[in-house]
Order: C-alpha cells, then structure tokens, then sequence
C-alpha cells in the first residue's frame, strides 16, 4: 500500500476523534461554560448538522480544484475548527468552532476515498478505501478514550488542540506524500440529482437517519448516563468509550462480511436487535456489568449497520452514486443531530439520564419498519426513476429483493462510517 494511505488514514483519525470525543466530556466542558448538559449536547448536534451541510456542497465544489489540494484545503478547515473550540471563551464560540470543523468530515471522506482508489490497481480499490477509513475505525478504539483520558485529567482544551495538531499532521502528510492528481472533470449535477427521484435511495437514507440516530441518542450522553445511573467513576468513561469503540470495529466487520450475502436481512436483524438492546439499556444502565455489555452491543448492532446502508445507497442510485454516497454521509449525520437534540429533550423534561434510550429504542425500530416497507415496494417491481439493465430487465433489483446483490452492478463493499 502507498504511503500516501497513511496520511490519508492520519486526517481520518483526527476527523473521528474530533467527532466523538466530545460525548466522553461534556460534563467538564458543560461546567466549565456552567450550562446543562442538554445544552453541551448542541455540540455534537450542531457538528452533525455541520456534516449535512458540508458534505454536498464541498463534494460538488471539490471538483473545480485538484483533489490533493482540497483535501489539504478541508483538513486546513478542520485545524481552524478545531482550534477556536480549543481557544473559545463562550460557549457559542466553542459551538462555531465544532460546525467549522465539521464542514470538511463528510467531503474529507467523500474526496479521500476516491483519491485512496486512484492510488493502488484495479483489484485492490476497495483495499485501499478500507485502509484509509481504518484511521477512523482505531479513532473510536484509541483516539476518543484517550482524548477523554487528557481532557478529564488535564482540560478538554488540550484534547481539542492535541486534535488540531493530529491535523497539521494530516496535512502535512498530504502535502508531502499524495501524488498531484488532475482536476476532476465538472460534475454533471443534473444526472447526479436525477438519483433522487428514485423513493429506494430516499427510504435508504431515512433508514440512515433513523438506524445510526438510535446510537447516537443514547451515546451522546453516555458520561452523564454511567456516572449518575450505573454509578461509574468520571475516569471509567475513558474505558467504556474503549467498549463503544471496540464494538464498533466487530460490528463493522460483521456488516461488511454479510452486506453482499444478504443485505436487507441484515438490516432486519441489526436494526431490530439495536431496538431491543436501547430499551433494555433503561434497565441495564443501572447495573456496572449489565451496562458496559449492552455498550459494546450498542457499538457492535449499530455499526453493523453501515455498511450495508451505505451499500444500499450506491446500489439504487443507478449510474449516479457519487452525490448520493455524500449525501448519506450527511444522512447519518442528520440521524445523529435529531437523537442528540431529541435525547437533550427528555433529561432536559425531568425523565432522568437513561431516558435517552428510549427515544434511541424507537428510532430504531422506525428504521425497521422503513426497511420492511423497503423489501416491500421492492418486491412489487422497479422504483420509478431507477434504470434498468440492458435486457430491459432490473436483475439487480430482483437480486436485492432477495437479499443479495448481483457483484457485477455495484462496487465492493467498504467497512466506512460517516
């Protein structure tokens, strides 16, 4: 693999670090600008946001300038970001330094995909894209638990500036290591948008919004929740971060292995395990062992179900996927900015810190229900606006129907998140 990967993987660890480690410190951070936690939550909810808005636009922008230099320009964005939250006085301030920073996380992934495809043969594409995620993967593993570890023993400023430093190396390492690529030729958005009109890839990215949602409600406030519910130390929410993340990986592994073999019943089966899991997290959550086994479950069901959602995603925007794929980006972003500020909603009303998994519990099951409705409209026929194959057939569909999609009419699956 190229060197260049490796830059590449760097800036994606210091994205999903940046992402996720504020959940393990908005107590520190809520008390020191003295506002509640339901508020200290717009942080991630207004991240997430960041995300939906930046991941379109700066996907379609990056195509007038050279790849290489706008990932150098989006991980410049990210260390501006990134330090203002270091640096804020207000908590407002600390806010516009999470929405800077969170405008370069879906276009970084978007664009640096494409650029981790160029760099290695034909048949080891989909190697090289999972390379590059991998930063992301080891972020949530080693990156968020240790970040969480400084920030509680030294301040979260020095997180958010150890984060903005990861970052100056990310471009540096691009700089330096990611060969010079032509300028890409223009998009042709109209055909792009024309992926729209198909209601499978709009049903896909609602069943984005609300599966990955059901993870976020509850995560997002997994400090206030183990310390007041389980009766965890402050310093035990660095290593049940360790548990989130570790699940993660499994359950990335677990939905790339299946996601060709039988995508919509792994969606049926992880979607409806999470549901049942969030609900039970209302109990467990006051039991030390209960709840650190249902952290890692809730890391293991909810990635699993990325890559097949993402896959979905590429499958039924025929021809056009490369907006789309941004898009959904966004789309688990957006899911994860509505269960943030749907979760702040319930403590906030006086239901208590574990009343967040109910509202995951429920937008999980709502993503079940999409996918059945999914199968369904899929098993009376092709979508409107989805293109059929030359023999006037839709012979992928049928085979998506059926679970599986045929390997010839999409690409490889890739273990990524957003």
């Amino acid at each position: 693999m190229p060197l260049a990967l490796l830059a590449l993987a760097v800036g994606a660890f210091g994205v999903g670090t940046t992402e996720f480690v504020v959940m393990g410190l908005l107590p520190e951070i809520a008390g020191d600008y003295g506002v509640s936690i339901p508020t200290a939550g717009l942080l991630v909810t207004g991240y997430a946001l960041g995300v939906v808005i930046g991941a379109p636009l700066l996907t379609v922008l990056g195509n007038r300038v050279s790849r290489k230099k706008m990932l150098m320009a989006l991980m410049g964005l990210f260390v501006l970001g990134n330090l203002v939250s270091a640096l804020a006085p207000s908590f407002e301030l600390m806010l516009a330094g999470r929405v800077i920073a969170s405008l370069a996380h879906g276009s970084f992934f978007g664009i640096g995909s494409v650029v981790a495809a160029g760099l290695v043969a034909p048949d080891k594409k989909a190697g090289a894209i999972a390379t590059m995620f991998t930063g992301l993967t080891v972020a949530n593993i080693v990156g968020v638990p240790l970040g969480t570890f400084i920030g509680q023993a030294v301040g979260w400023r020095t997180t958010f500036a150890l984060v903005a430093a990861l970052g100056v190396i990310g471009l540096l390492g691009i700089a330096r290591l990611v060969p010079a690529m032509p300028r890409p030729e223009g998009t042709r958005l109209r055909r792009e948008l024309k992926a729209f009109r198909n209601p499978q890839v709009l049903l896909a990215m609602a069943m984005t919004v609300l599966g990955f949602g059901g993870v976020f409600a509850a995560i997002t406030y997994i400090a206030p929740m183990m310390t007041h519910a389980a009766g965890y130390s402050d310093g035990a929410v660095t290593w049940l971060l360790v548990l989130f993340g570790v699940g993660m990986f499994l359950g990335n592994l677990l939905g790339g292995h299946f996601a060709d073999r039988a995508l919509m019943p792994l969606l049926y089966a992880t979607l409806g395990g999470l549901a049942v899991v969030l609900a039970l997290f209302t109990v467990t959550a006051h039991h030390k062992v209960l709840a650190a086994i249902t952290i890692l479950l809730v890391g293991a069901l909810g990635f699993a179900t990325v890559p097949p959602l993402q896959k979905r995603v590429l499958d039924q925007a025929h021809g056009a996927p490369t907006l789309a794929s941004a898009v959904n980006i966004g789309a688990f972003n957006l899911g994860n900015a509505l269960a943030a500020w749907l979760g702040g909603l319930v403590i906030a009303a006086g239901l208590g810190y574990t009343a967040p998994n109910w509202v995951g519990a429920v937008l999980a099951a709502a993503a079940l229900l999409l996918a059945l409705w999914s199968a369904a409209l899929e098993r009376r026929g092709p979508a409107k606006g989805a293109e059929a194959d030359p023999s006037g057939t839709d012979r992928a569909g049928r085979d998506r129907a059926a679970g599986v999609t045929a390997s010839a009419s999409a690409p490889a699956p890739v273990h990524v998140h957003h």
